[in-house]
Order: structure tokens, then sequence, then C-alpha cells
């Protein structure tokens, strides 16, 4: 954790329960009288002298030992500060991706053809990409490409095969304009990331920056826009220190290994946090569980000799008179955690599977199932919730598993329950406009292959009866992923990405 996130989570720590404090009032009380209260000065003939005195009294210096009522109070004020539940940062809406939007803004130019930083500062920068986004599954990514103009190379999306044949097509011969115009990129990706859910972060991949930049850069209102991190590929002249005057954003230097990505994934996660944390709306994450760690490894004294108490072998003794499947079979977890915060363990692991198993809250089992990619499942369990997140839930599992018809009826349900829920309401219209493109395209071809859509996926709904369903025969297959269908074009990406980019420009700013 940085210097930076940790005077973060103190300036937001309270206690989401403070009335549980007080009980510490009848712990320390309590504490009091067991420690001290038994305690008798015991007194001895004035006639004997002192250091004899001393001798003679037995236990002189116990208060100033360590006692097992000490370690009692100590775990009895643990678990009230547990039970207080200590909390500094929010828990993300189960139905909006659990890490930040993220859209990297790539530089394209000469300069990132230098080879100091090997093979070039281009293509050290997209291995680079290609490592956060294994780090960062299932998280939304953008990718926008400028040098003497910017340009929307790939919208926001959870799929990174969508991403990775454009990467590789990207090289300075594809850039309409020379030179370098980070304010314009800055522009482009936040236009991507406004209208989403969730906070979202815009990462600079460069080699250095002018004075002109720095300047367009620290003109922006950061209250509307995305945080700001700069990945910096450049030896030559100090990494970094190009980059020392500007006054916003978090600077990341490349390095040989992977500490450079783990660093920029904190950045955005910081970032994340922090915006996270001015979202009233977002429930707080109760973080008491923290103290059953400390709270066990005191409970370790007891094993000492001497140090047990009469009372702790009554506990010892109901603990082993549970049935023998409950008290192991269940494994050690079960004595700490509750069911939904080992599914949370599992879920923040990325396990997704497991945590479905795990979680009872219904909610968050419905969407580590979504996270799965048991879309139906999921469906059908945030079918039974009432609440217009859950119908919102409904509709994406229903998108996920390609029912259009289905999930529009859910997304209109959302809104129903919810007239302000604005994701419920784009998703709605992009569901309709799904729905009409498919049902345009049977009506154009009975196969669906010249717009790319295998005639052997049966999912698509139908109930309009416009076009013919086919089933393809046996032989030539699909392409299945992004990556396939660019081998299918005659046209090279990095030409289709020229051409493009060229139009574009030629259009001027939208």
């Amino acid at each position: 954790m940085t210097f930076e996130m940790l005077m973060q989570n103190l300036s937001q720590f309270h206690f989401l329960r403070p009335w549980w404090l007080l009980a510490l009032l009848g712990v320390g009380g309590l504490w009091w009288v067991a420690r001290f209260g038994s305690d008798r000065d015991t007194e001895l003939p004035s006639v004997i002298a002192p250091h004899l005195a001393a001798a003679l009294t037995i236990g002189a210096d116990k208060r100033r030992m360590l006692r097992p009522v000490d370690t009692v109070a100590l775990v009895l004020t643990l678990l009230v500060l547990a039970s207080a539940g200590p909390t500094w940062s929010r828990q993300a809406n189960p139905l909006v991706s659990d890490e930040a939007p993220l859209v990297i803004a790539l530089k394209v130019s000469e300069s990132m053809m230098e080879p100091d930083v090997p093979p070039t500062r281009l293509e050290r920068a997209k291995h680079k990409i290609l490592d956060l986004l294994k780090e960062r599954a299932g998280a939304k990514t953008g990718l926008v490409a400028y040098a003497g103009s910017a340009h929307q190379v790939v919208p926001l999306t959870e799929d990174p095969d969508v991403l990775k044949p454009f990467l590789e097509g990207l090289d300075p011969s594809v850039m309409p304009v020379k030179g370098s115009v980070a304010g314009n990129a800055l522009q482009t990706a936040q236009k991507l990331l406004d209208g989403q859910d969730e906070p979202g972060s815009i990462l600079f991949m460069l080699d250095t920056l002018s004075s002109e930049e720095q300047t367009a850069i620290g003109a922006r209102d950061p209250a509307n826009s995305g945080s700001l991190s700069f990945w910096v590929f450049n030896r030559d002249t100090g990494g970094a220190a190009g980059l020392s005057g500007l006054a916003s954003g978090r600077v990341v230097t490349v390095t040989a290994d992977t500490r450079d990505v783990d660093q920029v994934i904190r950045s955005i996660d910081a970032a994340y946090q922090a915006a996270l944390s001015q979202d009233e709306k977002a429930k707080w994450r109760d973080q008491g569980v923290l103290l059953a760690w400390p709270a066990a490894l005191i409970l370790l004294f007891w094993f000492r000799r001497g140090w047990s108490m009469r009372w702790s072998a009554i506990v010892f003794i109901a603990l082993l008179s549970q049935p023998v499947d409950r008290a192991f079979a269940d494994g050690w977890r079960d004595w700490f955690f509750t069911p939904d915060q080992q599914g949370q363990m599992a879920f923040d692991a990325k396990d997704f599977g497991r945590a479905a198993e795990l979680f009872t809250d219904p909610s968050w089992k419905a969407y580590a199932l979504y996270k799965s990619g048991k879309y139906e499942e999921a469906a059908e369990l945030y079918a039974w919730q009432d609440s217009s997140e859950a119908a919102l839930g409904e509709g994406m599992s229903l998108v996920k598993s390609r029912s259009y018809r289905d999930a529009i009826d859910a997304f209109q349900k959302a809104v129903d329950r919810d007239p302000s829920n604005e994701a419920a309401r784009k998703n709605l219209e992009l569901a309709k406009y799904i729905l009409e493109y498919i049902e345009r395209t049977r009506e154009q071809s009975d196969t669906g292959e010249e717009a790319g859509i295998g005639a052997d996926d049966t999912v698509y709904d139908n109930e309009a009866g416009r076009g013919t369903e086919t089933q393809q025969q046996t032989g030539e297959t699909m392409p299945e992923t992004a990556e396939q269908w660019m081998r299918t074009v005659n046209t090279q990406t990095g030409d289709f990405l020229k051409s493009r980019f060229a139009l574009e420009n030629a259009a001027g700013p939208q």
C-alpha cells in the first residue's frame, strides 16, 4: 500500500456502528476489577525491616506481569471494535465492474521507435499493454492512439481479444499527422469515459511531454474527468524526469520486469477507490473481520502453562461437543468467516465459480454466476429479486446469453421500477438496436453469413418471423473471435487503421 493510499484510507476511516464502542467502558471496568480489585496489600508490622518485608511478601510484583485477564480484555476489545464496524472504503455496485474502466492513450510517433527501451519504445509499450490486460481480466479497457492527431482505436470493452489485433497494427506510418498532441488524446479518452456508471481512469503511455502538452493536460477539470496516470517509456532522458513539472497525475517508469505493471494497477485502484468514496449511493465495506486474526493470535497465549483460565476449558469442551461433520468438514474458515465473507474473498481472488457457491446474498451470488459465465443461472436468480438493479442484472445476463427479446423486457422492468436508472435505460436502447440489427440482417440473408453471424447460432430469437432460420452444413468453420475475424479480412489491420484515421482527420473534430 502506497503512502498516498494509506493517507486516503485514514481520512475515510470511521465506524459503521459506533454505539458498540460504549461496550469498551464495560470491558475496561471488568478488566480493572479483575486486575486490581482482588489485590490487597498485606500490612506487616512496622518493626520488620523493609528489605525483609519485601522478601516475605508473595506476589508483590504480579501487577507488573502480563496476566490471563489482560489477554481476555484485549480479545474482548478487538471483538468490540470489530462489532463497531471499522471501515475506510466503499463497496462497488455488484452490477458494475469491480475494476475501474480504463482508457489507454498510446503515443504512436516517430520518437516511440527509439530502441533505448528494447526492442523499441512502442513495441515495449504494446507488450506492457498485453500484460496489463491480463492482470485486469474482465475489466473495461479502451484504446486511443495519438501523434499529431488523436483517434479512438477501440471503445471500452471487456474482451481483450477485440483490442489485440488493432494494437498490433499501430505504428507511426498509420498516423495521418506527425507530432504529439496529448491534449487532444485526453479529450478523446474522456469522451470514452463519459456516461460510464463507475469512475474511470486514463493512462498515457508515452516517452515525453512537451511544455505545451503539459499545459493542455493541466488545464483539464479534474472534477469532470477521469484520473490520470503516465507510463513513461524513455531511458535516454531519465524516464519520468521529463514529466517532473506536471501538476497532476501519477508517473510510472518502465521496468524490465512486472513491477511497473503492478504499480500502474495500484495507481488505478487507488484512484478508483478515491472516486468511489465520493459516491454516496455506494455502501461502506465492513472491515471488522480483519480484527479476527489478531484476536485469534492473542488467544494462543492461553496454551501457555499457567495461563489457562477455568472457564476457557468450558469453551473448549463446548467446541468439541459439536458434531464432527459440522466442526471439521466445513473447514476452519467457518469458525471465523460467514459464507458471504468467504464468498467475497473468493470473488476478490477472481474465483467466481467458488464465490457463487459460497455467497448466500442473492445479489452477490447472481453477480458471481454472471462473472463465471453462467448467464442463464444468473438471469434466473436475478428474476426472483424485486429491485431495479436486479432487473438490470437480469437483462445483462440475458444479453450475454443472446436472448435479446427477453433482455429488452428485463431492462424495461428495471426502468419501470426506477425511472432514474440510467444504466438500465441505456442498455434498453442498446438491446433494442441489437435485436433490430439481427432481424434486419435476417431479412437480407437467410443464413446471416454476410453480416458475420453464424447460422449455427440458434440462440437468436426470431419471434417476429423475419427471414428464414437455416442450419449451416458442416464444413468451413466460422471465425469465433475478433482476432480470427481480422485474419479473414484481406486488408491488413494497419492499412485499415491508416485509412480510417486519414478520413477522421480530414473530417475534422466531431
